[in-house]
């Protein structure tokens, strides 16, 4: 166990300790109260249109989250009536300002975690003890304690009352820009979590980050059953290095399928927690990961089995998540603010869409296609099946060359690669530069991140894998991924109206972007693809993309619901869940075409233990990513871009509407696939 991991839970524990009492001392204000502020607040603007429905729901709002250290019942009731505004003009002034003193605040926090976690996530000498405990630290886990302290928070809940995702879909479709900009303010303090809580979270996210950014499999290092080295020497972080890895070996016959085959029971190992502890990024050992045995200097050493660590991560997330329920009482469960906050879309409809995606007999169709392209029966490997895409024909290698000489160096990316992008999706001149000049390129230590900036003055970060050499495919096509993210965040920060509406409804949505760049990274390459059924496999690609990420979204879902269900479940019981949901959602959906049954394949994301409760983005993302891919077709897709992003952070349903004139759906991407079908056979 890492000193950050103990110094984590030595935070969390102390932090339950400390803040019990503030969590019971909060919605102290009785309704007796509250009935007296409204009448006192209805009896002083009476009159005044537009009020009575803000007055009831900014007291009701704000006696939630007084506590007896902000002052009596009549202390309330004289706060309400000197600070609720009911002038409009005066109103919009206070929006303005609280926008710009917001972005102050936030920009300058955003900055300085990405100043303090540079030694962590960008590549260069290895972090030490104090990088690792600077990274940790939140700079902005004060904010809210400081905003209810100093009452700004109070005002602004007062003032700018909160409304349901509900009261959003419903209410938004007549609010203007103005009237979404108040709402969105609402958003801002749907929490009272203490600055302990906050701190706690941070390091334990950054623990798990730290833990996923340095766990990486010594790939020339393993083993066959003949003692035979399959790979080149290379070092391949879990789960998208192995996964990428995995899909560039289908035109290579048995010698490729063998190296498919030993990926996944790598992947399974570290699933189970069997792998040998000591392989884990260690290049000092062999190992055969089917027997699991380990060699040293040609003898067979006796090793240690990784300590469930893995899921030690898992359920210190939970923990942590779990400490800031009391203080939420909009959204009291980590669930519930992953979804009905962060999403802005219900657990239960993402369930549902899901579901039926998964149970739809497109899917045994395009199973059944894959298993003829291929010329053998699948196996669970192949929901990573990666030959609809135009390189599936081209060979890495070459590519890998390519891309290398392209890009010797993150400058070469910089100052040659995104400009060039921009300029084949159709911007302008002064739009690129105004682009590329706010996007900084980093040599990535993990897989690869894009980090947004959350005010004018700064730069969004772009961070992929840049080797010695260059840039090697994978790290292009993670590159032209974030890309698409940064040009996303670029956007939506300084084109949009309101600086409170900057961004898009939810990250699914700055995933369909970045999925539209990638899919396009061959173009930007020089790669000219006329094949007519082109349209047909990228549809083919979407699907079956989505098909095998919602799998493992249900996964994640599921195993929060469970964790839920069982607070006091232990690490060994957690592991033992996580497995087993994988292999019931494997055997409901997979297995009747991927022939295996109780694959625990599904498990082997990372994001489970770095990002939780993220997964459900990536299929929810692609399924808007093909509904904008119609939308560009036979337009500029720059133009398209600059049209549509702009609206800034609306609910989801009302942001595809402007976008595309539909609600989010998966049934043209049913329907597509099934012609795609047609047209391939």
């Amino acid at each position: 166990m890492t000193l950050l991991l103990v110094a984590t839970i030595v935070c969390l524990t102390a932090c339950c300790k400390q803040n019990n009492e503030t969590a019971k001392n909060m919605n102290n204000i009785d309704q007796t109260c509250v009935e007296k502020t409204v009448k006192t607040l209805n009896e002083k603007y009476a009159g005044t249109d537009g009020v009575k429905d803000r007055i009831q729901r900014g007291v009701e709002q704000a006696a939630a989250f007084w506590t007896d250290a902000d002052g009596t019942t009549a202390e309330f009731e004289t706060f309400c009536t000197e600070n609720f505004v009911a002038d409009p003009d005066e109103r919009a002034r206070m929006a303005a300002q609280l926008e710009q003193n917001f972005e102050s605040l936030w920009g300058c926090f955003n900055k300085m975690n990405v100043d303090l976690n540079l030694p962590i996530h960008v590549d260069g000498p290895e972090p030490t003890h104090l990088d690792e405990l600077f990274g940790a630290y939140s700079p902005s886990a004060h904010f809210t304690d400081d905003m209810f302290e100093q009452k700004i928070a109070f005002i602004v809940v007062l003032n700018f009352p909160f409304y349901t995702l509900e009261e959003k879909n419903t209410l938004g479709a007549d609010w203007s820009r103005q009237q979404w900009a108040y709402a969105r303010l609402g958003d801002v303090f749907t929490a009272r979590v203490p600055a302990e809580c906050q701190q706690a979270l941070s390091a334990q996210l950054s623990a798990a980050d730290n833990y996923i950014s340095n766990y990486n499999i010594q790939m020339g290092h393993l083993l066959n059953d003949k003692g035979e080295h399959l790979f080149p020497e290379m070092s391949l972080i879990t789960h998208w290095g192995l996964r990428d890895e995995l899909k560039t070996h289908y035109n290579e016959g048995e010698e490729g399928l063998a190296k498919q085959r030993m990926i996944y029971q790598v992947m399974r190992r570290i699933i189970d927690q069997s792998i040998p502890e000591c392989v884990i990024n260690n290049p000092e050992y062999d190992w055969n990961p089917f027997t699991n045995t380990v060699v040293k200097d040609s003898k067979e050493v006796s090793v240690k089995a990784e300590p469930d660590t893995r899921y030690l991560y898992f359920l210190d997330n939970f923990h942590a998540m779990q400490e800031l329920d009391r203080y939420n009482p909009r959204y009291p469960t980590a669930i519930a603010r992953a979804f009905d906050e962060d999403m802005e879309v219900s657990f239960d409809e993402i369930e549902k869409l899901f579901d039926a995606f998964c149970s739809a007999p497109q899917v045994g169709e395009v199973a059944q296609l894959i298993e003829q392209r291929l010329g053998r029966k699948l196996e669970p490997f192949d929901i990573w099946y990666d030959g609809f895409k135009s390189r599936s024909t081209l060979n890495e290698d070459d590519l890998s060359a390519q891309t290398r000489q392209l890009y010797p160096n993150r400058e070469a990316f910089a100052t040659q690669g995104m400009p060039s992008i921009l300029k084949q999706l159709g911007f302008s001149p002064e739009k690129i530069d105004f682009i590329c000049s706010h996007i900084t390129v980093d040599p990535s230590r993990g897989a690869g991140h894009a980090w947004e900036s959350n005010m004018h003055s700064d730069n969004a970060r772009l961070r992929t894998r840049i080797g010695k050499d260059g840039m090697d495919y994978k790290g292009y096509n993670i590159a032209v991924h974030e890309f698409g993210h940064n040009v996303e965040q670029t956007i939506t920060l300084h084109d949009v109206d309101h600086y409170i509406m900057k961004g898009v409804p939810n990250t699914a949505f700055t995933e369909a972007l970045a999925f539209v760049f990638q899919v396009r990274d061959l173009d930007f390459l020089g790669y000219e693809n006329d094949d007519p059924t082109r349209e047909a496999m990228e549809t083919l690609d979407i699907f079956w993309g989505c098909y095998e990420i919602m799998g493992v979204a249900l996964v994640d879902m599921y195993s929060w619901r469970w964790l839920y269900d069982h607070p006091d479940a232990t690490v060994e019981q957690l592991k033992e869940q996580v497995i087993r949901t994988a292999q019931e959602v494997w055997n409901k959906y997979y297995a009747q075409y991927l022939g295996e049954q109780d694959s625990p394949i599904l498990a082997i994301y990372s994001h489970m233990i770095d990002s939780p409760l993220y997964l459900a983005n990536y299929p929810y993302g692609h399924i808007i990513e093909f509904q904008l891919e119609q939308q560009l077709k036979g337009k500029v897709v720059a133009d398209e871009i600059q049209r549509i992003y702009p609206v800034g952070r609306l609910t989801p349903q009302h942001w595809m509407r402007h976008a595309v004139g539909s609600e989010v759906s998966t049934q043209p991407l049913l329907d597509a696939a099934s012609s795609a079908l047609t047209m391939v056979k």
